[in-house]
């Protein structure tokens, strides 16, 4: 994936970038929207380099961590011999602060008349300044504030997620006010109602997911049976008693008249809503990546496309955009031939 023609795609609905491809809208209809409503909730109106993205997540020979994908971002910091501060971020602003005086200390010799004699010298510098960056934030402990040369943002500056506030810019750093899609997920352990879903015994019941076309009248997006990243083995009792956990995705919170439309019985019910990735509506309008003399954006690529991945990416380039940029080395930025030195390298 890569080149003109795919980022193009971005000012496209994968709708018309699949029909272009020659796709017909039974696939569409059928394929596409399924996997578009359970991987970003929303149909093939999306743009098309995220709709590629979703597609890829179809695929099989996909993973997951032991112990969750959160030990992704743990071990990340434990590598880094990070700080980390545990805490909120409130506001940003730019702050000149002078830089410590220098004291020389400097001896020389001289022999006037044949004899030694040994003068001392101190020189004081006047000091320069330095613009920093001062980051307020609140944590268990309270209120804090601390100062740093350079600034990633790394979650979304969109309202109803991101409430840092830029004091004293100008020009004003600009939040975005593009809206998230909400998304809820609950997670069931009971046993489904086969009938619901046509079949007649829960014994017969063979699917271990269920996605949805476009259909008004549906209140879910996906139902799909969650397994532990250690497979443990089951028992007959528990394959006799039909039991599991199954996660649904909705648009909003189920109430109890749809559950007990899903499910036969159930025991355990945990909801998680959340503003999950952009609302999608192409042609999208990527936000900067440097916001400010040292302060870069690491979200904006969610409105190409919100994914793990594509974060990683993100971050990757920022990392190398700002140490370039902090050591002088504009050489190394945008290097038109980059890709082709690198392929004659390999």
């Amino acid at each position: 994936m890569g080149g003109d023609d795919f980022i193009s795609k971005l000012n496209m609905t994968i709708d018309e970038a699949m029909q272009k491809a020659g796709f017909t809208q039974r696939f569409i209809d059928d394929i596409v929207v399924p996997a578009m409503r359970v991987n970003y909730g929303q149909g093939v109106k999306i743009n098309g380099f995220v709709g590629a993205v979703s597609l890829a997540g179809t695929d099989s020979g996909l993973w997951a961590v032991a112990g969750g994908n959160k030990l992704v971002c743990n071990g990340l910091l434990y590598a880094a011999k990070a700080q980390l501060i545990q805490g909120t971020v409130t506001s940003v602003q730019e702050k000149v602060r002078s830089t410590k005086p220098v004291v020389l200390s400097i001896m020389s010799v001289d022999f006037p008349n044949d004899r030694d004699e040994t003068e001392k010298t101190s020189l004081r510098s006047e000091g320069n300044t330095v613009t920093l960056y001062e980051i307020s934030y609140i944590t268990d402990r309270g209120p804090g504030l601390d100062l740093y040369d350079l600034v990633v943002i790394a979650t979304p500056l969109n309202k109803n997620l991101g409430n840092i506030k830029f004091v004293g810019f100008d020009p004003p750093i600009e939040t975005f006010s593009k809206p998230y899609q909400q998304t809820v997920a609950t997670f069931v352990h009971g046993r489904i109602n086969a009938s619901f879903f046509g079949y007649a015994k829960p014994c017969q019941f063979p699917l271990s997911e269920i996605l949805t076309t476009e259909n008004p009248k549906l209140f879910i997006r996906s139902i799909s049976a969650v397994s532990p990243v250690n497979p443990v083995p089951e028992s007959d009792a528990s394959k006799d008693s039909g039991l599991r956990v199954w996660k649904i995705f909705s648009p909003e919170v189920l109430i109890d008249e749809q559950l007990h439309q899903l499910f036969e019985s159930y025991d355990t019910v945990k909801v998680k809503t959340w503003l999950a990735y952009p609302r999608y509506n192409p042609p999208e309008k990527i936000p900067p990546i440097k916001l400010h003399r040292a302060i870069y954006y690491l979200n904006g690529i969610e409105w190409a496309a919100s994914a793990m991945e594509m974060s990683a990416i993100s971050a990757k380039n920022v990392a190398l955009l700002s140490y370039h940029q902090w050591y002088g080395k504009d050489d190394h930025i945008d290097q038109e031939d980059l890709a082709e030195r690198l392929k004659t390298e390999l």
